[in-house]
């Protein structure tokens, strides 16, 4: 089942609790979160606290994207947060599969998040231990860039790898997902779309309408 996402990096954070009733109402699938350290990434965005109020606003899932160097330091506290997706990136520890590991037995669905550039080969010994992966469409760290096109091939690549080892781990696609490349996404065997200004968080309708509209181009 495909499922959307919101990218609360791209809300309205003056009215944030106002986003998300309208979001809920609309029937999003989960929230994503995006959490930046100014290290691994040139920016800083939503920090534990903020976490911890989104927690208190919605009964949606969190799934919390780690752009921060040395992750395992920090999995503890996103647990406490009340996080129930953590994903962390390949090119940002020395203990990929530890970190994962660490992220399961805390009761959470652990993610590797893959640069656009990061072979899927960093993949062959941890897939028992991931529940998803992030295949990053744009370089991370800032929104409204755009997307790779060939990632479009990492997509089906990896959506390969997945059926011929018989596993159930779901495709994340984070970076530009809207309408002009949701349908080849889908094509390629990506399950969970991040939604930001090219899909939900723009004003050309309502969040309720974005949403339906976002939901047609996946059908």
């Amino acid at each position: 089942m495909n499922k959307i996402g919101p990218s609360l990096m791209c809300a309205d954070l003056a009215h944030l609790a106002d986003d998300i009733s309208q979001l809920d109402e609309a029937g999003v699938d989960f929230y994503h979160l995006d959490v930046m350290d100014g290290q691994f990434v040139s920016n800083f965005t939503i920090g534990p606290d903020l976490i911890k109020t989104i927690r208190s606003l919605t009964n949606k899932p969190l799934d919390a994207h780690l752009m921060i160097q040395n992750p395992e330091r920090y999995i503890d506290l996103f647990a406490d947060c009340g996080v129930d997706m953590l994903s962390i990136h390949a090119e940002a520890t020395d203990n990929i599969q530890g970190t994962l590991a660490k992220i399961k037995q805390l009761g959470m669905k652990a993610g590797l998040a893959l640069n656009p550039a990061t072979p899927l080969t960093v993949l062959d010994y941890v897939y028992d231990v991931v529940d998803y992966v992030v295949i990053m469409t744009v370089n991370p760290g800032f929104s409204g860039q755009k997307f790779i096109p060939a990632t479009y091939q990492k997509i089906a690549q990896l959506h390969e790898r997945i059926q011929k080892q018989e596993r159930t781990i779901e495709i994340e696609v984070d970076g530009n997902i809207g309408k002009a490349t949701i349908p080849t996404c889908k094509e390629n065997g990506a399950t969970l779309y991040i939604c930001g200004t090219s899909s939900i968080f723009h004003n050309r309708g309502t969040r309720q309408e974005n949403v339906a509209q976002t939901r047609k181009w996946l059908s």
